[in-house]
């Protein structure tokens, strides 16, 4: 697919990224595949995916590297995100992705955003994997404490009862991203926004493809 003028297919960028991408899958918070996600592939900005290419070279070296769950979202992805927390009868991933909040209530805790930073084409969310024999298929993920898209407060970075390795681990992601231009966000471990975005005030809606 032709995309727009400064994005990229990540994958065209650095193919040694890992991309599992949840979005196009049934493995999510919302448990099927959400729409605008036509295919299981990360789109960027191209310089959210320069960024992330110079840091990948860093983490190569030292047996790791970058695996992202999302990238570019569509406003359309949105659309059926807020469609869809209004249906309390649909609560099939509750317990594996918000055992303690109400998914109505996603959007005021900020979780989730009804004009995301994903729409802009700069933010990702993103972890760090340990690379075993080189081999992308056999990569561990480094132990966050929650896995992604867990919403809840024990993903906001600095939660207390996150300690030891975990919390390690996450200081070590926030710091690599933060070295590589990336803002932080405090409630997603996850969540990065490229500081100097390109498209700050654009909320893209072309499919993902």
């Amino acid at each position: 697919m032709a995309l727009p003028a400064g994005f990229v297919y990540l994958e065209d960028i650095d193919p040694s990224i890992i991309q599992e991408m949840k979005y196009s899958t049934i493995h999510n918070f919302m448990g099927r595949p959400i729409q605008g996600y036509d295919n299981s592939k990360c789109i960027l900005t191209r310089d959210a995916a320069n960024a992330l290419m110079k840091l990948q070279k860093e983490l190569l070296a030292q047996s790791l590297s970058l695996k992202v769950f999302d990238c570019y979202r569509p406003q359309a992805a949105v659309n059926d995100i807020i469609n869809w927390s209004q249906d309390g009868h649909d609560q099939k991933m509750k317990m594996s992705y918000y055992p303690n909040v109400n998914k109505k209530d996603f959007f005021d805790l900020g979780y989730l955003a009804k004009r995301s930073g994903h729409t802009r084409g700069s933010t990702v969310d993103v972890t760090i994997v340990h690379l075993l024999s080189g081999d992308p298929g056999k990569a561990r993920e480094m132990n966050m404490g929650t896995h992604f898209d867990f919403m809840d407060e024990l993903s906001y970075t600095f939660n207390t009862h996150v300690t030891g390795q975990s919390r390690q681990n996450r200081l070590f992601l926030r710091e690599a991203m933060q070295q590589s231009g990336f803002d932080p966000y405090d409630q997603e471990w996850w969540h990065f926004t490229l500081a100097h975005e390109p498209y700050p005030d654009t909320y893209f809606n072309f499919p993902v493809k």
